[in-house]
């Protein structure tokens, strides 16, 4: 009974933390995973108070990192990362190489061992995904050129990372012997490719079929919980079967899911647990840090934290310069990465694990990370007047190829009603977007050449995907919304124009008060069948049109 009590306890303490102090960093507009980390200081064994069971959080971080990983790999894009190759893929290798060493150096003199110093300037040198999409999403930089780059950059960094996660417990294992390093990594990269040829052959065929049959029944805890049992299973398959990473499992598998016409609604479904999880994650991270163990490695901290907010973003600019890149590019890919998150955390806990790392590292980490995640939005204020000092030329243009266009129309549900609107849209030489719960229909959609996304117009990460902050407007075509949803839909993008149907006069009061512009179905039915009897009895267009002033005066005055 002690065990489950300290599950519970664990749990609702570490989430009820998270909360709190998340909720006040969001109101101080810092990134709630510095609100996490404190969360996890509090409710660590290092401080007074309620005190977490560290080996249970422990567990949970793990399942956290399963499922950050599979998160990586379903939003992973190939066709982004191509279409910023020129400076993503060489920038991020260089960046990435040049941080490792530096850090490692760094590390090295402070007394650590090569192995050591290399595992942490690896931990240093990739930056977090959550913080600099939340970066480039506050300063309305997503969908720029220098966003796309900061992107497929992060994107090439996140692979380069799994890679070492990977190749890291080879090499500690066969450290002082260059014979054994090269068989052990030899055999690593043969489990690697036999799991990849498994996984993205086989499973690339096997996974989204049964997902599609499972989709078919309605069901979204069917749907959730398929999607749940992939994640989790590719992950510990990899793990005993493999001998590889559970994280690289896990993210093949998102991989997987993410290239079939399933992959916007299963980035939903597994969103909240992933972030519940995550949150965890971090928590769990929290936990480790001993605040007078920092300060008794106080000069170590600084020197880390100056490789992530000094010699990263410097790497990072001139890289960018050299590759002949924008400047403003440069500036906003090198303050976008100017500081650490989950990836160099999943790097430091295998590191303990492989007892490499000392036990200053993961309290330096810790640190870094709070200061340089407070800092980053900060920092990237910076971005405008610095573009301006550097200007020699306009930025390039957007890429065309994109998948949705600014001031497309997002039209949810292709029912006899959204079939007629995406033809009129069509036809007006306007881009749809259909969103729809029908399998079979989106993928005829998408043969037809129509953008189209397979999920749940009520989730926020479904709407994010349809490009709501670049739409002009929005139909429900289907059954009435939720009012959550539309107000959802007219926070994400204040200027929508929203448009929805109410079956009945009663339900359209609380959708025009979301702003949204309301057809009842009920009225319009009235109208067409009393406008067709006036025409029987001969009634004259001047009639007709009364008519029909009268009727729309009659349905504003009892919806308002």
């Amino acid at each position: 009974m002690t065990h489950e009590i300290d599950l519970i306890l664990t749990l609702t303490g570490g989430l009820a933390a998270a909360v709190v102090l998340g909720y006040v960093t969001d109101r101080l507009k810092l990134s709630p995973i510095v609100g996490y980390l404190l969360a996890g200081i509090a409710v660590g064994p290092f401080t007074p108070g309620f005190v977490a069971n560290a080996a249970i959080a422990g567990q949970f971080a793990e399942v956290g990192v399963v499922l950050l990983m599979f998160g990586v790999g379903v939003h992973f894009d190939l066709h982004d990362l191509l279409a910023v190759r020129k400076l993503a893929l060489p920038g991020a290798i260089i960046q990435s190489a040049v941080a490792t060493v530096i850090g490692a150096l760094v590390m090295h003199l402070f007394g650590w061992s090569f192995a050591a110093a290399a595992v942490f300037g690896v931990a240093l040198s990739v930056a977090s995904t959550v913080v600099l999409l939340r970066v480039l999403a506050d300063n309305n930089e997503l969908q720029t050129p220098a966003g796309h780059v900061a992107i497929g950059w992060l994107l090439v960094e996140d692979l380069l990372t799994v890679v070492a996660i990977v190749i890291i417990p080879f090499v500690v294992a066969s450290s002082g012997s260059e014979t054994s390093l090269v068989w052990a990594l030899g055999a690593t990269f043969l489990k690697i490719a036999a799991l990849c040829a498994f996984i993205l052959v086989i499973g690339g065929r096997v996974l989204p079929r049964v997902l599609a049959h499972i989709a078919r029944t309605s069901s979204r805890e069917l749907f959730m919980l398929a999607v749940l049992v992939i994640a989790l299973g590719i992950a510990v398959g990899a793990a005993r079967w493999f001998g590889v990473s559970m994280a690289l499992g896990a993210f093949l598998a998102g991989m997987v899911v993410g290239q079939s016409d399933l992959s916007a609604r299963a980035a939903a479904e597994a969103l909240p647990l992933r972030d519940a999880f995550a949150v965890l994650f971090f928590v769990a991270m929290g936990m480790l840090l001993d605040p007078q163990q920092l300060f008794a490695h106080l000069p170590l901290t600084l020197a880390a934290l100056a490789v992530v907010v000094i010699v990263k973003p410097l790497v990072a600019l001139g890289v960018v310069f050299a590759l002949r890149g924008p400047p403003r590019t440069a500036i906003t890919v090198a303050l976008a990465l100017s500081q650490i998150g989950e990836f160099s955390f999943i790097v430091a806990a295998l590191g303990r694990k492989l007892e490499v790392l000392p036990a200053e590292a993961t309290q330096s980490l810790v640190a870094v990370s709070i200061v340089s995640i407070t800092t980053s939005p900060l920092l990237f204020k910076l971005v405008e007047p610095l573009a301006r000092r550097f200007a020699r030329g306009p930025e390039p243009s957007p890429d065309p190829d994109r998948d949705a266009v600014d001031g497309h129309v997002i039209v949810v549900g292709y029912g006899a009603v959204g079939q007629q609107v995406v033809t009129l849209l069509v036809d007006a030489n306007i881009a749809p977007t259909v969103i729809d719960l029908n399998l079979d229909r989106v993928r005829d959609l998408r043969g037809r050449g129509i953008r189209a996304i397979y999920g749940d117009a009520s989730q926020r990460a479904i709407l994010e995907m349809a490009g709501i902050d670049r739409a002009s407007g929005l139909v429900f075509a289907s059954n009435a919304p939720p009012i959550e949803t539309v107000r959802l839909a007219s926070e994400l993008n204040t200027n929508l124009d929203v448009l929805t149907r109410a079956a009945f006069l009663r339900d359209a009061a609380a959708l025009r008060a979301t702003g949204a512009t309301v057809i009842v179905s009920e009225a319009e039915v009235a109208f067409a069948m009393a406008e067709r009897l006036l025409q029987r009895h001969g009634a004259t267009p001047e009639q007709l049109d009364r008519a029909r002033a009268g009727v729309r005066d009659e349905i504003e005055r009892l919806i308002t």
